[in-house]
């Protein structure tokens, strides 16, 4: 049978026992094959297994749950976000799965607003408007912008802010840990240089230069939004010309392909290979 993927991202990362609740809402329509979660960026990671036509099921059922447990009022986080459950993006792992993992996002959105949290579409589903954009100012900004959304109602939950959902292709979380004396201004001069736009920009590349207090670590976050035109060893190279990096991480699990020729001099922690984990 053919199965789809979701890769919902949640706005907690500290409390497991609201993320084993959450987890197992998801699980009512669909496999939880990894979850990961940061403290810093207050922030988990779902990755999600179901067949067409339940997994937009499982979405909803997280995010009511989410909604439940998750107060966005009282979020303290570093990772930019709108909702309780920020996004739910529909992966389409090849081009002969992206119109089911269209039509699932689609069906995902109606569900979802019909809980009562408001929807707002992203990348192609909307015309290539970004999540960046969308999450510019927080729920604040994205309430005082007036935009309306796609589906559920007109105003934002007042604890779980509003979902972002779309169908995309695998997209790169990843992360990488500069070595020390290495400062927050050194991260974030790095993140502006690399991301797409930047004057070593790398196409489809998003970047933030972070401190994670917790752990006193100074970070390089970033996106890659197609692994096909830039992959992990990509960043790392246009990082490592800048400073060093003592070790990365995969937030989800990705395509063998974004990791092709990963050098063995780097520790890179990763939940595993997307095919792997799929049986393929």
């Amino acid at each position: 049978m053919t199965r789809l993927v979701a890769v919902p991202n949640l706005s907690e990362g500290r409390d497991e026992d609201v993320l084993d609740a959450i987890g197992a809402a998801f699980a009512t329509h669909a496999d939880v094959l990894h979850r990961s979660a940061d403290p810093d960026h207050h922030r988990a990671v779902f990755f999600l297994a179901g067949a067409p036509g339940e997994l937009h099921r499982a979405l909803a059922a997280g995010a009511v749950e989410a909604a439940a447990r998750i107060d966005l009022t009282r979020h303290d986080g570093l990772h930019p976000r709108v909702g309780a459950l920020d996004v739910a993006p529909v992966v389409h792992l090849d081009d002969a799965q992206r119109g089911a993992a269209i039509a699932e996002a689609l069906l995902a959105a109606d569900a979802i607003g019909a809980a009562g949290i408001p929807v707002f579409l992203y990348g192609e589903l909307a015309d290539g408007r970004t999540r960046a954009e969308l999450r510019s100012g927080g729920p604040e900004g994205l309430a005082a912008r007036g935009t309306p959304p796609d589906y559920g109602p007109p105003a934002l939950h007042p604890t779980a802010g509003a979902t972002l959902v779309s169908a995309r292709p695998p997209l790169i979380a990843f992360n990488l840990e500069l070595e020390p004396p290495a400062t927050i201004d050194d991260a974030r001069a790095i993140a502006s240089a690399i991301r797409e736009g930047g004057e070593q920009g790398l196409p489809g590349v998003r970047a933030l230069g972070l401190h994670l207090e917790r752990r006193d670590v100074i970070q390089v976050s970033t996106n890659i939004e197609d692994h096909r035109a830039v992959t992990a060893t990509d960043v790392l190279d246009a990082v490592r010309r800048r400073r060093a990096v003592a070790r990365a991480e995969l937030v989800a699990p990705a395509p063998e392909a974004a990791l092709a020729g990963w050098p063995a001099d780097v520790e890179l922690r990763m939940p595993g290979a997307i095919e792997a984990l799929l049986g393929r």
